[in-house]
């Protein structure tokens, strides 16, 4: 494993107790330059994760809690008169970052939920006529909680495309959570916890990641998973193109970290689930059979055999 990426996962886990396969796959995320979502219960760490992993970086981080009431213009800015020069003046809003956490993004209204979508897609934001690009690097990690429905908005099928994975935390263990009691029992950790990376290690690393082979291959055993989330009779709406993309994508970040330059299919394996389960929207009988996309996309992965071995082509 790369020095770096040691780096990191050791300073995120000064607050997050376990998860070490929840924190990989965010830092693929961050690696693979998209965005993630993770939904799970309350009071899980979700929120803890995301800014742990974001103040790891010395970028700059800014949090909205996202409720009903907040504005499009609280995410992307808004122009106003200067008091002095009497010229319209730009006020950045929180996506002006490197690390943006949107809290309970489902409990944002669909307005406020589609501002997000040329900050997640274009990095970029289109203001009065202007056009302004983001920082690099730009992440959104964003939560939502799956229960407490009341007063929430489902995230469309379109906003979801936009993450390139959606991850559980799932609860603790016993020893995990017997630690979790001595760590929060004295001072936040997160208060006081400092960078381990810079921007521009991060930055590096990216195009490091892009620089991963893919055998021709592998990109077959791709594209096969992703074609059967097409026509499984327990789908009704199968992965895009895009989804196909992400996959690549990510496989690339999970060899990076497992310090090869070539993509394996255990990379693509372990992470079809995270990019793909979101992609997709259970038939009846998928309901029935599989209950979660989750599963379905487990399935596919055991009916689908690997090309090659687990070696370099």
């Amino acid at each position: 494993m790369d020095e770096r990426i040691k780096r990191l996962i050791n300073n995120v886990q000064k607050v997050i107790v376990g998860n070490t396969d929840v924190i990989e796959k965010v830092i693929a995320c961050m690696l693979s330059n998209g965005h993630v979502l993770i939904e799970d219960v309350p009071g899980v760490g979700k929120t803890q994760l995301v800014a742990s992993i974001a103040k790891s970086v010395s970028g700059k981080f800014n949090r909205v809690q996202l409720t009903p009431d907040i504005m499009p213009s609280d995410i992307v800015g808004f122009t106003m008169v200067h008091p002095e020069t009497k010229k319209l003046t730009y006020r950045p809003g929180s996506a002006i970052c490197n690390f943006l956490l949107a809290d309970e993004i489902n409990r944002a209204s669909p307005k406020v939920q589609s501002s997000l979508l040329e900050v997640m897609e274009e990095h970029q934001i289109s203001v009065d006529g202007q056009t302004l690009e983001l920082p690099k690097p730009f992440m959104t990690l964003a939560t939502q909680n799956p229960v407490e429905t009341y007063g929430t908005y489902h995230l469309p099928e379109a906003q979801l495309d936009r993450f390139l994975m959606k991850l559980q935390m799932g609860y603790p263990n016993k020893e995990e959570e017997l630690l979790i009691l001595d760590q929060m029992g004295r001072e936040n950790p997160l208060k006081t916890l400092a960078p381990a990376l810079t921007k521009e290690d991060v930055l590096q690393m990216q195009q490091e990641v892009q620089e991963v082979s893919t055998h021709t291959l592998i990109k077959e055993y791709i594209l096969n998973i992703v074609i059967k989330t097409r026509n499984d009779e327990n789908i009704m709406l199968g992965a895009s193109p895009r989804g196909t993309l992400a996959l690549q994508k990510a496989s690339k970040a999970v060899a990076f970290i497992s310090g090869r330059d070539f993509v394996v299919p255990d990379d693509v394996i372990k992470i079809a689930s995270s990019v793909l389960s979101h992609r997709i929207i259970l038939s009846a009988k998928g309901k029935a059979s599989c209950q979660t996309p989750e599963a379905a996309i487990q399935k596919i992965l055991r009916e689908t055999p690997p090309p090659i071995p687990n070696r370099p082509i």
